[in-house]
């Protein structure tokens, strides 16, 4: 690790939270009254890390089928209900929160209400404050670097000098391409068992299967 690392960037779902089964799963059911017929897997491939803009014209382009205009809103409306029945932080990251010694904040493909519902709902929004940055903010969400680029910049820290932690191709993808150090997390429920997009493109990127891992990982976060 880079020992001039002044800046951890969390991706949001997936690392802080374990809410991309929730998500996908809520999403296949949607997708399926539509004719639109996927599977975990799929999802895993092709949506994760994604902005729902992407979602939908991935969507067109695969299946050709254009969601309706509210489809998004009542997506979301049913989601934020089951995250208030079942979302949880992922093991470990409180306490790892809690402990940290470096500046932090979060980086994510979710929209502003979601993210800030999300981190009520889990628990962690005491640990973010305003250091949360959406896709919203920026021309091009992930696998575009410049979502992480705009928090370095809001940050006040240059891109070699930020750590991400982000779960899926997409962000690793951009994390890369922003010129930053990345670690792919593997805890979350929706990545058990399956094979991995992000080591078959990134097979040099140090992979974390859970947060108390993370100082053996990277030992210089403690000094």
């Amino acid at each position: 690790m880079n020992k001039n690392t002044k800046l951890i960037i969390f991706d949001c779902d997936g690392v802080l939270i374990d809410s991309e089964i929730i998500s996908a799963t809520v999403l296949i059911e949607t997708l399926r009254e539509l004719s639109v017929d996927i599977d975990i897997q799929y999802v895993q491939r092709h949506f994760l890390g994604c902005s729902f803009k992407s979602v939908r014209e991935k969507i067109l382009d695969n299946f050709d089928v254009s969601l309706p205009t509210a489809f998004e809103s009542e997506y979301r409306a049913v989601l934020l209900e089951q995250f208030r029945r079942e979302l949880q932080p992922t093991e470990g990251i409180e306490a790892l929160l809690a402990g940290l010694k470096l500046e932090f904040c979060v980086a994510t493909s979710s929209s502003p209400e979601r993210t800030s519902e999300a981190l009520r709902v889990s628990g962690l929004a005491q640990f973010f404050a305003a250091k949360v940055f959406t896709a919203e903010e920026v021309k091009l969400g992930k696998p575009a670097p410049d979502l992480f680029l705009h928090a370095a910049r809001e940050m006040g820290v240059l891109p070699n000098e930020c750590l991400v932690i982000e779960d899926s191709l997409a962000g690793v993808t951009a994390a890369s391409s922003a010129g930053m150090q990345v670690i792919h997390y593997t805890g979350g429920r929706h990545l058990s068992g399956s094979s991995s997009t992000v080591l078959e493109a990134f097979p040099d990127v140090p992979v974390l299967q859970h947060w108390k891992n993370f100082a053996d990982l990277l030992p210089v976060i403690n000094r």
